[in-house]
């Protein structure tokens, strides 16, 4: 069954979006998140220490990777328009970190257009964000994103 998904330009604040489907966050993506950004504490990437020090029991997930999937989230929500030249993350306006990602779980995005201003080089939307989790329901973040698209003359 094909599902039709609006453009960005075509949604109205208020517009509630969820992501289809749930993604399950590996020790693997963990480790290379680490990597990619110098940040190996122990509690993200050594499990058997988790399992005796952590209240978590396992290896979590850093917060920033959660918030960094929320892009190819957006991206299955939201169809390209050939109005938009190109989409520029403009930044987050506010960011919690309510629970961790333990190694494994799932989590999904959704989200709430919540504002739209016209800027020179085009439109800026604000986006309301909350990513949760499979294993609790509850959010794993919130976050008040913001991205300008650029529209094509």
């Amino acid at each position: 069954m094909d599902v039709k998904m609006e453009t960005l330009l075509d949604l109205s604040v208020g517009d509630l979006l969820e992501q289809p489907e749930w993604l399950t966050v590996t020790q693997d993506m963990i480790n290379q998140f680490a990597d990619a950004t110098g940040d190996h504490q122990w509690i993200h990437l050594d499990g058997a220490r988790c399992e005796k020090e952590s209240p978590f029991k396992t290896t979590i997930a850093h917060g920033f990777l959660s918030a960094s999937l929320m892009p190819k989230a957006f991206a299955e929500v939201v169809s390209p328009s050939e109005r938009i030249a190109s989409m520029i993350n403009y930044g987050i306006d506010k960011l919690r970190f309510l629970e961790p990602v333990k190694c494994n779980d799932s989590l999904k995005y959704q989200f709430k257009l919540i504002d739209v201003t016209e800027k020179p080089q085009g439109k800026l939307f604000k986006v309301e964000a909350s990513c949760l989790l499979k294993s609790s329901g509850n959010p794993a973040l919130v976050g008040s994103f913001l991205m300008l698209a650029i529209l094509k003359p």
